[in-house]
């Protein structure tokens, strides 16, 4: 059961949209909170772009228990279509339908016809459902994933919040749902879908905010084991890695850390518990080999 949503106009600043998103342990900075409050002022689709793990996708989560408004997400992949991503017939129940229908005699097939295509044997996917879910929050989840034909789909659906649907006629969002669009930049994402949107590039946070994070997500985290975790992970962001690590890994770091006891990240237990942080044997065999898991 949702509370009373809370209105963009309710939120004054960036301040205290960074307030209000720190009260649900998400630590934005001064750029990530303006550029997240100018979206929700102006109606604007935002834009995040950065690594995978700097906390993209957790922002829209975020913005959805800010508002107390449901989080509709559609997570992107090669091959993904209009019909998957917005709407597609329950073609099972309208075959029981019309099987009903010629067991109690009906034979008027034009009247049948628009019986199978009324709304209730429409399944409505993640597009559709956030235009007609008042208030929402629509999370595009890494629309790099996705092929060039269907991020011109998007942006035409973004362009005016409505849908066309033949059987039925247009959709319209009453009012447009707050949209959050991710991109962990595996390919170039076309301009057309950028100039849509209030763009932000999220970098990996800084070391005084990454160990308020973890502070404040890991509760039984001491300060002395969130520092460590974070000076190790700084560490290895500079060490050309393929996938460094983000503070999602940062968090899953210090967590096996925690539960393993630790207090400190000394190198044997940081090496033991590595695989939380680096997902690639190669990053893995480089970190080792250069020693990078020592104290400074």
């Amino acid at each position: 059961m949702w509370q009373r949503t809370i209105r963009a106009s309710e939120i004054e600043s960036p301040g205290k949209l960074a307030r209000l998103l720190e009260q649900r342990d998400y630590l934005a900075d001064d750029g990530l909170a303006t550029a997240a409050f100018l979206a929700l002022r102006m109606g604007r689709p935002l834009f995040l772009e950065g690594e995978a793990g700097v906390g993209k996708t957790e922002l829209a989560k975020t913005l959805s228990a800010v508002l107390k408004a449901p989080l509709i997400r559609l997570q992107c992949y090669e091959g993904l279509d209009a019909a998957q991503a917005l709407y597609d017939w329950d073609f099972a129940r309208q075959l029981l339908h019309l099987k009903a229908a010629e067991a109690a005699g009906i034979t008027d097939l034009k009247a049948l016809e628009g019986e199978i295509y009324d709304r209730r044997f429409l399944i409505a996917r993640p597009l559709l459902k956030a235009l007609e879910t008042q208030p929402s929050v629509l999370l595009v989840d890494e629309i790099d994933r996705a092929d060039d034909e269907f991020e011109a789909f998007l942006l035409e659906v973004l362009s005016d919040f409505t849908i066309s649907i033949p059987e039925l006629g247009t959709v319209s969002a009453a009012s447009p749902p707050v949209v959050v669009v991710t991109s962990n930049r595996t390919r170039e994402v076309h301009d057309a879908l950028k100039r849509r949107c209030l763009y932000h590039w999220l970098e990996h946070p800084g070391f005084d905010r990454e160990v308020a994070i973890l502070l404040r997500r890991l509760p039984a985290c001491t300060e002395r084991l969130a520092t460590s975790v974070a000076a190790a992970a700084a560490r290895l962001r500079k060490a050309g890695l393929v996938k460094p690590p983000g503070i999602a890994e940062t968090l899953d770091w210090a967590e096996a850390l925690l539960t393993l006891g630790a207090a400190d990240l000394d190198p044997d237990l940081a090496a033991r518990t590595l695989g939380a942080a680096l997902k690639y044997r190669e990053d893995q065999e480089i970190v080792i080999a250069n020693g990078l898991l020592q104290h400074e």
